[in-house]
């Protein structure tokens, strides 16, 4: 499967070299990106770190040659790791992306970034230091109906874009599991943890443009309370919640665009939701259903498109984490990217705190 951006001719001559990986963070994430890795050509995963054992076990059980209980022990016992995949909690990732930017490797970090800017801002300062490649850890922006649709966009069928609404709403979404109700470990609720993946991929459709200004507002009213309705996943540990279920955002751009996201983990709504739909001053578009809406030979026309591909964006993914990597192909999520989908996510968690809308730094 080759897809995207092709390496160059000299790159290409290196596709039959294996790229040697290590892991920080062998996790559910973790272990899914080293089940797909095994899918591509010429990844080799030489080495792991995690300090639960459990975890380090199950590495093992994929393959794992040697895992370590630390990232430090990895790094410094594998010196011919050329790239590392970051997976750990989102507290964990500027240290252990900043560590192997400096210690020579290539990086993806899993999404978010970051807990902040201010760390992602680290991140890409070690990556230019260094001269290194980071990547971000988004998928979404890989997903067929996104492919089709900002095919759309770059040829100019929607014009001026207007606005954008994403939407990543869960009915009763709670996690049961690791650390995504506790905001010290995490940074946040849903907006960090599944917002994150829908407003990078409606940015993306947009072409990424400079976000100037926030608005959000953020609720509790069921994490932190006792489970009082059969969910998918159980019950989770609401003594520790300490996020947000719901948060929503308005983001204004430098294009005069305007975003507006919505991310629940519970929501009394009819059913889940994820979605991006787009209105521009020529057409529009439904992510979900992947229809354009546009005006034809006089009359208001929708249409879907044929086909749109049948790749699984994940192990595009990591197929893209790889290319990039060992072949020089172009990095399709720089940091820069990432940055600019963490100050919007900064930006409406400090509206929401300050009740007003705020600047984002450029």
């Amino acid at each position: 499967m080759k897809l995207g951006n092709e390496p160059s001719a000299e790159a290409a001559v290196g596709q039959t070299r294996s790229l040697k990986i290590g892991f920080i963070g062998t996790g559910f994430i973790g272990q899914h990106q080293i089940k797909l890795l095994k899918k591509v050509a010429g990844a080799e995963v030489i080495g792991a770190a995690d300090i639960k054992e459990s975890a380090r076990s199950t590495a093992k059980e994929l393959g794992v040659a040697q895992t370590f209980d630390t990232y430090q022990k990895m790094l410094k016992g594998l010196p011919e790791i050329e790239a590392v995949s970051v997976c750990t909690p989102n507290g964990m990732h500027v240290e252990h992306t900043v560590a192997a930017l400096d210690a020579g490797k290539d990086v993806m970090v899993e999404k978010p970034m970051a807990m902040n800017a201010k760390q992602g801002r680290k991140m890409l300062d070690a990556a230019r230091r260094n001269k290194k490649k980071l990547i971000v850890g988004f998928q979404h922006r890989f997903e067929p109906r996104t492919r089709m649709i900002r095919d759309q966009i770059v040829a100019g069928e929607f014009g001026k874009i207007l606005y954008v609404r994403a939407q990543a709403l869960r009915r009763r979404g709670i996690p049961s599991w690791g650390v995504f109700g506790q905001k010290k470990l995490q940074g946040g609720g849903p907006m960090i943890d599944i917002g994150v993946h829908i407003l990078e991929m409606a940015h993306y459709l947009i072409g990424s443009p400079e976000p100037i200004s926030a608005t959000g507002s953020t609720f509790t009213y069921l994490g932190n309370k006792p489970m009082e309705a059969l969910a998918p996943w159980g019950a989770w540990d609401y003594k520790t919640y300490t996020v947000e279920d719901l948060a929503v955002g308005m983001i204004r751009f430098d294009t005069g665009a305007v975003l507006t996201v919505e991310s629940s983990f519970a929501a009394h709504i009819e059913k889940d939701i994820w979605n991006v739909t787009i209105m521009g001053e020529k057409g529009g578009a439904n992510w979900e259903s992947s229809q354009i809406f546009t005006d034809h030979g006089g009359y208001m026309t929708n249409s879907t498109a044929t086909v749109v591909g049948q790749w699984d964006h994940f192990e595009y993914k990591m197929q893209h984490f790889v290319e990039v990597c060992r072949d020089g192909r172009a990095n399709e999520v720089p940091g820069e990217h990432g940055l600019m989908v963490q100050k919007m996510l900064d930006g409406i968690y400090a509206s929401a705190e300050q009740g007003r809308e705020v600047r984002i730094k450029a």
